[in-house]
């Protein structure tokens, strides 16, 4: 099974919505890298109950993501933070310092925000 990391997004956006049991596989899957064997020799199931986990809660996260697209919205406004800040970077000496300043500041709180 080949791991798609958008899942690791989703996981951080949705993954409250799962059954313990399902979000503790997937973190270790998608953010920790582990093996589905790994997983279940360590909770001493087969591979294939954390198999069925893994898949029922990259069915649910999909889902929730389809649905109220928290993590589009939050990729999106990741992007357009980038380009502001490249854009802050750009104007150099064309604006006063503390203009500047007060800009960077607040596309800094802006980062903290989403992160």
């Amino acid at each position: 099974m080949a791991k798609d990391l958008r899942y690791a997004l989703l996981l951080d956006c949705y993954g409250s919505l799962l059954t313990e049991r399902q979000a503790a596989y997937m973190e270790l899957y998608y953010c920790e890298d582990l093996s589905l064997g790994e997983i279940a020799e360590d909770a001493g199931v087969s591979r294939q109950a954390v198999r069925d986990a893994v898949k029922r809660g990259e069915a649910l996260l999909t889902e929730y993501e389809a649905k109220l697209g928290f993590a589009a919205q939050h990729t999106a406004c990741v992007e357009k933070l980038e380009e502001l800040q490249h854009r802050i970077g750009t104007l150099g000496g064309r604006i006063p310092p503390e203009q500047l300043s007060a800009l960077a500041d607040c596309a800094a709180q802006c980062r903290a925000l989403i992160e």
